[in-house]
């Protein structure tokens, strides 16, 4: 079975609901345990034009927002139901995710 990395960042409010958000597609599980991920903290930044609805920040300004980095892992036949369980769970009108295939390492 294939696999697909997924990461995406999100402000500490919202971490445990995109977590949840994530099991619940089919997300972050190994064996017997779901939920799994690796979490860290930094700093995301971005410049909203005239036309965003920022859920955080100024319009027109470089903002900096403390998030947290959210790495887990999908089933690739889950990918498409992680990620729109991301956006629906993420507070941000346009989230960043990234969604890597990884190799099969019994196949090397």
């Amino acid at each position: 079975m294939s696999e697909i990395y997924i990461v995406t960042g999100v402000p500490e409010s919202h971490v445990e609901a995109v977590l949840d958000a994530i099991a619940e597609a089919g997300g972050g599980k190994v064996g017997a345990y779901s939920h799994c991920a690796f979490t860290n903290p930094g700093i995301g930044r971005f410049k909203p034009d005239d036309s965003a609805d920022p859920y955080t920040g100024t319009i027109g300004a470089i903002n900096r927002v403390d998030e947290w980095r959210i790495e887990t892992f999908c089933p690739r036949e889950n990918a498409r139901a992680v990620v729109d369980a991301i956006k629906y769970a993420h507070p941000y009108e346009t989230p960043v995710i990234y969604a890597i295939p990884l190799l099969d390492l019994d196949k090397l």
